[in-house]
């Protein structure tokens, strides 16, 4: 379906360009057409001329989507598409010339030749390249940098509040010179190319200093490259400004404060454990308190905190070092993460001569936590007297706060139901501006559930209940569930719908 609406402004066309799956760049400029949105399978596009029906239908088959096209000046179209897609063309393009005619092609193990394959990454034009993956990924607000082989391209994907975002295709006969020219960056071995390497990248792009976690891991067409920004003032370390409920975070602050016990936080990966941890440190961190951290890997530097990074390939794991931890003298500890029976005991052990552990946990709840710790083979006694709390925690993208907007779509009662909201509920969305480059989101905050061990549920423990009913009575005692801290950011406008239900789904 193709529908056509009002003229477009030049100040409503995307700052950062909206990247198209399957449309190339040289389509978009020889038809003069700006990608605005593409969301619920309708893309909007704005135009110089909207009754260029080839090429809209062109698009519509290659999209499988209905397509609204806005008109546009054509003087404004020129200068975007002057701007923003023939510059990356160029640079990219640019960047292939200078490699000379040959260029770089991909080499077979058996014929790769490491002092030549040195050569082409030190090359100044795929140092350019690699600089500005970087440099966009920045601007974007990327956490990572994904660079993914496949059989005829290179691509790269950033990943923007969460959500992986299709940025570039580049050449594959450029793939082996970039990815060698990351792995001089991180010092990693650009021979080894069957085993996978982890390494670190200190760098300063404008004002921003970073450090790039770089992982490379073997894969079909080559080496696929991951590189993890960690900029130094990026991490939010201020509980009060995580997204706690206020009674949620009194209670957590109780819990921060005593004296021993283990505190346990628990999330898929990348839902914001460590920097809720971080957050608990700074907050009881002080000069009469010793604190000591086991992180695999260091994100971020605290100030006043002895940090320590384990190193499994010299015998420097968790379980190794813990035992040495105690020797320290510290009042408390945190470990990045509970792996097995053997570290879960020594947690076990430090919590019960007076130390406060902190730690993590893969489960999709707060009640699974116990469960699982004692299906690792942890004793339910020694759980029910050493667990103080346990907190579990989504990240959900927030509306962009310049496009908010009430949403006219109709909701599906079902889900509404879910939440415990009524069908009248006002819901908002991000239209999608410049600022949020089109997504309708800017930024993340969190979304919480805090199981505080009492009584009852110590004696669940004792009898080795299952998580259902330590749920049911955690809820009767006053907690709200993932869903339920959900719903109450969706009444503030906080977030969406399915926003929410696309995080808690296991949950």
């Amino acid at each position: 379906m193709i529908s056509y609406a009002e003229h477009i402004r030049p100040e409503d066309l995307p700052k950062v360009p909206f990247v198209l799956n399957g449309v190339s760049s040289r389509f978009i400029r020889e038809q003069k057409i700006i990608p605005l949105e593409f969301k619920n399978n309708v893309l909007k596009v704005a135009m110089a001329n909207p009754e260029n029906v080839v090429a809209i239908d062109a698009l519509r088959v290659a999209t499988a989507a209905d397509i609204v096209v806005y008109g546009c000046d054509t003087k404004v179209v020129d200068e975007y598409l002057a701007r923003f897609y023939e510059q990356e063309t160029q640079n990219i393009n640019r960047i292939i010339e200078d490699l000379g005619e040959k260029g770089i092609e991909f080499l077979r193990e058996e014929e790769e030749d490491i002092g030549h394959l040195k050569d082409l990454a030190s090359e100044a034009p795929i140092i350019r390249l690699v600089n500005m993956f970087i440099t966009r990924a920045v601007e974007s607000r990327a956490s990572d940098i994904h660079i993914e082989p496949f059989e005829d391209e290179l691509k790269v994907r950033y990943r923007i509040d969460g959500v992986l975002h299709d940025i570039e295709t580049t050449p594959k006969r450029l793939q082996a010179a970039i990815v060698s020219r990351i792995k001089i960056m991180a010092k990693l071995n650009i021979a080894e190319r069957r085993l996978p390497q982890d390494g670190r990248i200190r760098l300063r792009v404008g004002e921003n200093e970073l450090d790039l976690r770089v992982s490379t891991i073997p894969v079909l067409y080559g080496e696929s490259v991951v590189m993890r920004i960690l900029r130094k003032e990026g991490i939010v370390i201020d509980l009060d400004l995580l997204g706690f409920p206020p009674d949620t975070l009194r209670r957590f602050n109780q819990l921060i404060s005593k004296p021993n016990g283990i505190i346990l936080v628990t999330g898929p990966t990348g839902s914001g454990k460590t920097t809720t941890l971080y957050g608990a440190l700074d907050k009881i961190n002080s000069p009469d308190k010793k604190i000591i951290t086991v992180e695999d890997p260091v994100e971020y530097q605290l100030k006043g905190v002895n940090q320590i990074q384990v190193k499994p390939q010299i015998g420097l794991n968790f379980a190794n070092t813990l035992r040495h931890i105690v020797r320290q003298d510290p009042d408390i500890i945190m470990i990045g993460e509970i792996r097995d029976l053997e570290t879960a005991e020594i947690a076990i052990q430090s919590s019960l001569t007076g130390h406060l552990v902190f730690s993590t946990l893969h489960t999709n709840d707060a009640p699974s936590a116990l469960t699982r710790l004692l299906d690792m083979g942890v004793e339910n006694f020694l759980l029910s007297s050493t667990i103080r709390g346990i907190l579990a925690q989504r990240l959900v993208r927030v509306i962009c706060p310049a496009c908010k907007e009430k949403d006219s779509a109709l909701t599906d009662s079902e889900e509404l139901k879910l939440f415990g909201l009524p069908e009248d509920q006002v819901l908002y969305h991000g239209r999608g501006c410049a600022q949020c480059a089109q997504t309708g989101f800017y930024g993340r905050t969190g979304i919480f559930e805090l199981l505080v061990i009492d009584d009852d549920i110590r004696k669940l423990v004792l009898k080795s209940a299952d998580a259902n009913q330590i749920r049911d009575s955690a809820r009767r005692a006053g907690m709200k569930t993932l869903l339920e801290d959900g719903a109450e950011k969706i009444k503030a406008g906080i977030t969406t719908l399915s926003e929410v239900l696309r995080v808690t789904q296991e949950a």
